[in-house]
């Protein structure tokens, strides 16, 4: 095997607050156990234009408490492809980088995996998604400050919400996984939340409603995971059809969700991860995923934390219907 000397860093895909404090992590673990450490600009793009700069200790200074990503990040359809990737190669030969870390969720790990079995580099993943989708791993880098944020934002809609009598529709993000909507629907005190995981086959808008919104409340919380086809805006819609007499609003948080300092627990977290990268390297690990289950950092391949479904717990179903009496 050959010896490692030069590390590549890069974020990928969608930005999660923390990733700042696990490039930190990753280039001062890598400089104190004698690597040479590059930063690769706009993720996989950026590997294939050669946008790749040598960091010091001073390159990741005062950047802990910043959301984003100082590296950039960019979803790359040339990577996707034979050649593209053959492109990338040639740069990290050029550049003399041995091995990647790769910061990002299940497009980008799925890409580390494919060009790590291509080219024989050993590639390590870190779980920075906010969507918290990746298997194998109890919490991933962006979640918790996102789930903060959706907290502090549908307390402040509760306001409006309980002045006005209304019922409130929000629309938070998450894609396939309901993590964020079922967790700050707790957090926040919500009437209900509406998942892509729920496998009742039961109409998830009219169990809401069967529960008798108006019988102890004055308002009414709902948070929806998004959907291009059953998001916020379908269930108000509905609920105005189908239920006239009460006000119905919609709140689409959007992308204020991605932003903002990360919070401690993301902060710890990432530093923690990136300093388990560089231990992978040492070990000899490749194609892993640097992750955390039980407060331990844990290694899991590849193929299980993009393949895998991450389960959603049915008692936090339970907790919020029994909650939200």
């Amino acid at each position: 095997m050959r010896r490692i000397e030069c590390i590549g860093i890069l974020t990928s895909g969608g930005d999660a607050p923390g990733m700042n404090a696990a490039i930190r992590a990753v280039t001062r673990a890598g400089i104190a156990n004698g690597f040479r450490v590059m930063g690769i600009y706009r993720g996989y793009e950026g590997l294939i234009n050669d946008e790749i700069v040598e960091f010091s200790t001073e390159n990741v200074s005062n950047i802990i408490q910043r959301g984003g990503t100082i590296l950039k990040t960019a979803r790359s359809k040339e990577f996707q492809t034979p050649e593209g990737r053959r492109k990338a190669f040639e740069n990290m030969q050029a550049r003399g980088i041995d091995a990647l870390v790769v910061i990002g969720g299940n497009g980008s790990l799925t890409g580390a995996r494919i060009f790590s079995q291509e080219y024989d580099i050993p590639c390590i993943g870190l779980p920075g998604t906010i969507d918290n989708d990746l298997d194998g791993t109890d919490l991933t880098i962006g979640y918790d400050t996102t789930l903060n944020t959706i907290m502090e934002c549908v307390d402040k809609i509760r306001d409006t919400a309980t002045s006005h009598e209304r019922i409130f529709f929000v629309e938070v993000m998450g894609r396939d996984a309901g993590f964020l909507a079922q967790n700050s629907a707790i957090a926040a005190g919500a009437e209900a939340a509406i998942i892509p995981e729920d496998s009742t086959g039961a109409d998830q808008l009219e169990q809401f409603v069967s529960r008798g919104i108006r019988k102890s409340k004055s308002s009414s919380i709902v948070i929806v995971s998004e959907s291009p086809k059953c998001g916020a805006m379908y269930y108000a819609e509905r609920l105005r059809k189908e239920h006239p007499e009460f006000d119905v609003r919609v709140t689409i948080l959007g992308h204020l969700q991605r932003g903002g300092s990360p919070s401690a627990c993301d902060r710890v977290l990432a530093s923690r991860l990136g300093a388990g990268a560089i231990n992978a390297l040492l070990e000899g690990q490749r194609n892993v995923m640097v992750g955390i289950r039980n407060d331990e950092i844990v290694y899991v391949p590849f193929s299980r934390a993009v393949k895998s479904d991450k389960v959603l717990k049915r008692e936090l179903v339970d907790v919020l219907n029994i909650l939200s009496i």
